[in-house]
């Protein structure tokens, strides 16, 4: 846990410590809906958290703005710092289909080596974790609030979660 709020702390993906809530838990997320990988596999929670150590990242949406020009290219570029200290897995989760993941994933130019992208196709799994958002005055309809978790063995060991979205 330390080690990924230093590294988080060092990175250009920390934003002012106002905007964001932390929170340190054991929560599983290996339980419900599987994920669907820019493969358009489906990937059970199980398959893809345990065993693991993961730093997953969620978006509002594929392709928006923000995601795209400081988000995705600011883990991108710490992908390896990441790796180095212990992390099997970056991982990018969005309330979107496979194949927008997949265009999006190459849009980005980010290889599956060095973050994976996930369709939370249903928002099963951050309905689950409480991070659901109704962005439909944006016209985007029910999305993913921005959030990064590091998960262990499939149990959450830190969420952090933004608080005043677009600042």
């Amino acid at each position: 846990f330390f080690l990924f709020v230093v590294m988080l702390a060092r990175s250009s993906v920390r934003v002012a410590s106002s905007y964001l809530r932390c929170f340190c838990t054991n929560a599983s997320v290996l339980e419900g809906d599987a994920l669907i990988n820019s493969n358009n596999e489906k990937v059970t929670r199980e398959e893809f958290f345990k065993g693991k150590k993961v730093v997953l990242f969620g978006v509002p949406g594929a392709f928006t703005p923000v995601c795209s020009q400081k988000h995705v290219p600011s883990y991108l570029s710490n992908a390896a710092e990441f790796k180095s200290k212990g992390v099997d897995t970056v991982a990018c989760l969005s309330v979107n289909d496979a194949f927008v993941m997949k265009a999006w994933a190459e849009s980005c130019n980010v290889n599956q080596d060095d973050i994976v992208f996930l369709a939370d196709w249903n928002g099963s799994f951050v309905k689950q974790q409480g991070l659901n958002v109704d962005l439909g005055a944006a016209n985007l309809g029910e999305r993913s609030k921005r959030f990064s978790m590091l998960i262990d063995n499939g149990n959450i060991v830190s969420k952090h979660v933004e608080v005043s979205p677009g600042e």
